[in-house]
């Protein structure tokens, strides 16, 4: 514990050095442009060392350092604003697979790619032959979006849908990029505290919240490559299928072919459940009525050779008469 409070101290005495620095700094500048501030409240006391300015937070002593490292947060700036800008097309076009040919060459000519690609064929009601819908998604770069866009919907292919969505995220990106830094802060604060460890069980507390705060940062870090991606590349999804056939519902001609159309289908109706009855029946003739009549013409067949043979007496011929 001895040694725990000897590097507390060191640390706390570097934080002491850096703060009165800065008010000398600040006593140069004039009264009116620092502008009146409150007391700072003194700190309640620890049982740390003298001149340790040292804190309790979650059950564990902190120097002061370490909490001025958490609770800065350095100015960052960002150039442009960040914006993730997506579109939802849905063209129409005599020949969906030459439109997707098209499609995919706008994308990379303007530096982009395609992600995925979907056909589906489908028969639509009153219609023979199967049409195609092709689905594709592709990404492009965001300073290209717009032109992208443009030449997709002067393809020659006619937009019955248009839909383009953004969303400004520069106000998330500015956080994570300054929690980003004061985490590094900490870590190289407890860099610096595991480099004066003296004992194994110090040595293993600060690499516990080293590595704590290593997760941290990792996770930040991620969330902000995930923002970058999306606003450097923008999603493109487009969904193409024939015209839609308008077919006239009236008139003479539209009557006698629908109800032609209905007399088929009800003689189809007719014939499948007359199949169907058949074909239920067939299990009850094969293994009932089958076995049953053979058996009963057996049992007839058998009582007509046990039955005896009756005769029947002839008349005696007429006697001759004498001539």
């Amino acid at each position: 514990m001895r040694t725990l409070a000897i590097v507390v101290l060191l640390a706390a005495l570097a934080a002491l050095g850096a703060c009165s620095s800065r008010r000398m700094s600040e006593a140069e500048e004039p009264a009116a442009q620092r502008g009146a501030t409150a007391p700072v409240p003194q700190e309640k006391s620890t049982g740390a060392a003298p001149g340790n300015a040292s804190t309790i937070q979650d059950g564990e002593m902190k120097p002061a350092s370490l909490q001025n490292a958490q609770n800065s947060q350095p100015n960052v700036t960002v150039t442009e604003r960040k914006l993730i800008r997506n579109a939802d097309m849905l063209l129409e076009s005599a020949n969906p697979s030459e439109s997707q040919r098209r499609i995919s060459s706008i994308a990379e000519a303007h530096g982009g790619f395609v992600v995925t690609s979907e056909s589906k064929q489908m028969n639509a009601q009153g219609q023979l032959k199967p049409e195609t819908t092709i689905t594709v998604t592709v990404r492009v770069p965001a300073t290209q979006f717009d032109a992208v866009v443009n030449e997709i919907r002067g393809s020659g292919s006619t937009v019955t849908q248009d839909k383009v969505t953004s969303q400004d995220v520069t106000e998330e990106y500015i956080d994570l990029e300054a929690r980003i830094r004061a985490k590094q802060a900490l870590e190289t604060q407890f860099m610096e505290i595991m480099k004066q460890a003296k004992t194994v069980a110090e040595a293993l507390e600060v690499q516990r919240q080293l590595s704590d705060v290593r997760a941290e940062i990792e996770r930040l870090e991620g969330r902000r490559r995930f923002l970058e991606n999306q606003t450097s590349l923008s999603t493109i999804n487009i969904t193409i299928r024939p015209p839609t056939q308008i077919v006239s519902s009236t008139g003479f001609f539209y009557s006698v072919k629908r109800a032609f159309s209905d007399g088929l289908d009800f003689a189809a109706m007719i014939t499948l459940g007359l199949v169907q009855l058949v074909v239920s029946l067939l299990p009850i003739l094969l293994f009932i009525v089958l076995p049953a009549f053979l058996i009963i013409r057996y049992w007839i067949r058998r009582g007509q050779r046990r039955a005896p043979d009756v005769t029947v007496p002839q008349p005696p011929p007429p006697p001759a008469t004498a001539t």
